[in-house]
């Protein structure tokens, strides 16, 4: 795992409603790479290969669009770590979810 990606998808929307609901096609896409991923409450985290994770993090712009987003914007953080790994999502938080 070379990688860590966040990323916060801002769709256009109506309404919050609409505003969750376009965001929770986007996180289900993520849960569907299969790779291990924290969804917190202003970003979601992916982990994995860095060339897979910035596939995903365009994806996931399209997902919003395609679930009727006129258009969306993103924040996005990258750790990269081309030769071993990143420190991981459950090193960074499980001691404070406990």
């Amino acid at each position: 795992m070379n990688a860590s990606v966040a990323i916060q998808t801002l769709p256009e929307a109506k309404d919050d409603e609409e505003l969750i609901r376009i965001v929770d096609e986007v996180i289900a896409y993520i849960k569907s790479t299969g790779n291990n991923y924290y969804v917190g409450p202003f970003e979601t985290t992916i982990e994995g290969d860095y060339d897979e994770l910035m596939d995903i993090v365009k994806e996931c712009q399209h997902i919003a669009v395609k679930a009727g987003a006129p258009s969306v914007a993103a924040y996005i953080k990258v750790s990269y770590k081309p030769e071993g790994d990143v420190l991981s999502i459950e090193r960074k938080v499980t001691k404070h979810h406990q």
